[in-house]
């Protein structure tokens, strides 16, 4: 296991920078997801730090090891991809062990990590199959069986769920989370997917447009975005979000008024132009509230989905259990005033 550090990491491919001057640090044993929208950067500072991309500017460090002139081989890293990067004229054994005889490791020591890493992975009885022989969560597995036979200081995985449907997406989240708790080796996970970086990291990296919008724990990004784009990205479905302005110790945007959040007014003086923030799951429905038009209602079980229109503006609102709401009827929302998010209207920093 080991420690990774990123020192103001910047990459450019010709005259177009990618990643503008990223640092921080994650610890040993830790497991680290970076997450943001196409092009934030993620896949290339994975990329960096596998030795697969050149580093335009700073220093990466395994293990408090400068890696920058290091090749990709010598970082005692370990790398899942998206695509499974199978051999297909191989066996699921022969897969699995074949950075080991690459290595010259001699065969009881490649059978021994292999059987290993099978049983980790539920894969026993699938060593003597062939990659076609497999479905797409089996061949997920022997690649993360490849990179436990290897013993790596570091995991890394680039969005390997994002070819599984929905129902082995899940599975395979709770494999790896569970994979990572019995290895305790230090992972650094990629993806677009916000449910996946909630359900799995430690902590998370937010990245947008090549640099950091916010690092900290799933619950703590959820709890208290720093910025508009955080609240925006994390969670599901998105925070619902309206122009407003602060007046009176209350916020009046689609013409009511909304409850400041206790200790927001101090950064947000009367007559501050601000964006109002709410999530779907912190607003309720009652008998007396703000006026809002349902537009469709969605039924999903344990929960229903309402979205509903106040002057004009959609609103998404996650209830507990069902309701007897229709589209076109008229209810009355309830803010819960202590989970409301107000962001600057100008640089949309938290206020």
């Amino acid at each position: 296991m080991a420690s990774v550090s990123f020192k103001n990491i910047q990459k450019a491919f010709g005259k177009v920078k990618v990643i503008h001057g990223i640092g921080f640090d994650i610890h040993d044993g830790e497991f680290v997801v970076l997450v943001g929208p196409s092009g934030c950067g993620k896949s290339t500072l994975l990329r960096m730090l596998a030795g697969l991309e050149e580093i335009s500017g700073g220093e990466i460090l395994i293990d408090g090891k400068v890696v920058n002139e290091l090749e990709s081989k010598d970082r005692d890293i370990a790398m899942v991809f998206q695509s499974y990067a199978l051999y297909p004229h191989m066996t699921v054994r022969e897969n699995m062990g074949f950075s080991l005889r690459l290595r010259k490791a001699d065969k009881a020591t490649t059978d021994g990590r292999v059987a290993n890493a099978a049983r980790i992975l539920n894969l026993d009885a699938l060593l003597d199959r062939y990659p076609r022989e497999l479905s797409g969560g089996q061949r997920q597995r022997v690649a993360m069986g490849r990179a436990i036979v290897r013993d790596p200081k570091v995991f890394l995985f680039d969005e390997p769920l994002s070819n599984l449907d929905a129902k082995l997406r899940v599975a395979m989240r709770a494999e790896i989370k569970a994979l990572h708790q019995r290895l305790k080796t230090t992972t650094v996970y990629v993806t677009h997917d916000q449910i996946e970086a909630m359900t799995m990291a430690d902590r998370i990296v937010v990245m947008h447009d090549g640099v950091i919008e916010q690092i900290g724990t799933p619950l703590e990004l959820f709890d208290r975005p720093g910025n508009l784009f955080v609240a925006q990205f994390i969670g599901s479905p998105a925070m619902n979000v309206f122009d407003g302005r602060v007046q009176g110790g209350a916020v009046e945007a689609l013409g009511v008024r909304w409850p400041l959040p206790p200790g927001s007014a101090a950064g947000a003086g009367a007559g501050h132009s601000v964006h109002y923030g709410i999530r779907p799951t912190d607003l309720g429905l009652g008998n007396v509230g703000i006026a809002a038009r349902v537009v469709v209602v969605e039924p999903t079980g344990a929960e229903t989905e309402l979205l509903v229109e106040v002057d004009g503006q959609q609103l998404v609102v996650v209830m507990h259990g069902r309701t007897e709401a229709r589209p076109d009827d008229i209810v009355h929302l309830q803010v819960d005033a202590a989970k409301a998010h107000v962001f600057d209207a100008q640089g949309g920093q938290r206020l």
